[in-house]
């Protein structure tokens, strides 16, 4: 009698431990569909901390790459600096890239610039807005946006240099 409810215990075990890991993958599935990956890009107003407030479409084109940051991200801090050099390199050839600093106070927010010597325009994402129009699930994740004002790529986590340059290339055509 014993192995016998042990056997329906080992039973029961499995297949919990499966069913947990099916719900995981369809969780991980149903997380990345709710992405933005592409599309027109939701308009907002942006708020730079050293400047005036502009709209998104105020943009249209030029190609914007939009970086969801934050500056306890430890990634964010790898990116900082990639980031400077693609905005130091093509500001003139019709790129913008803004920093949406989300989740963080103002002055840790201003100290991460000044350690990378961020000059691109950054502000706070007031109330979570830019995050939740995007759809973001965390930071960095970097969205590039055409001249038409459409998402052309969607890039979920740090990116490398090489990664970012080739698609302003691409974007720039």
């Amino acid at each position: 009698m014993r192995s016998k409810t042990k056997t329906y215990f080992q039973v029961i075990v499995v297949a919990i431990g499966l069913a947990f890991v099916a719900l995981f993958a369809v969780s991980l599935q149903l997380s990345a569909a709710g992405q933005l990956r592409s599309g027109a890009a939701p308009d907002f107003t942006f708020a730079p901390f050293d400047g005036a407030q502009f709209k998104l479409s105020d943009l249209r084109g030029k190609v914007v790459v939009l970086n969801i940051w934050a500056s306890w991200c430890i990634p964010c801090k790898d990116e900082a600096p990639i980031l400077e050099s693609a905005w130091r390199a093509y500001k003139n050839k019709g790129v913008v890239i803004l920093g949406a600093d989300y989740i963080d106070t103002e002055p840790a927010a201003r100290a991460f610039l000044n350690e990378f010597g961020i000059t691109y325009p950054n502000g706070p994402d007031m109330g979570s807005n830019i995050y939740r129009l995007y759809r973001a699930r965390g930071v960095p994740e970097t969205y590039f946006i055409d001249r038409r004002g459409n998402i052309a790529r969607t890039i979920i986590g740090p990116m490398g240099e090489v990664q970012l340059r080739s698609a302003l290339d691409e974007l720039l055509g």
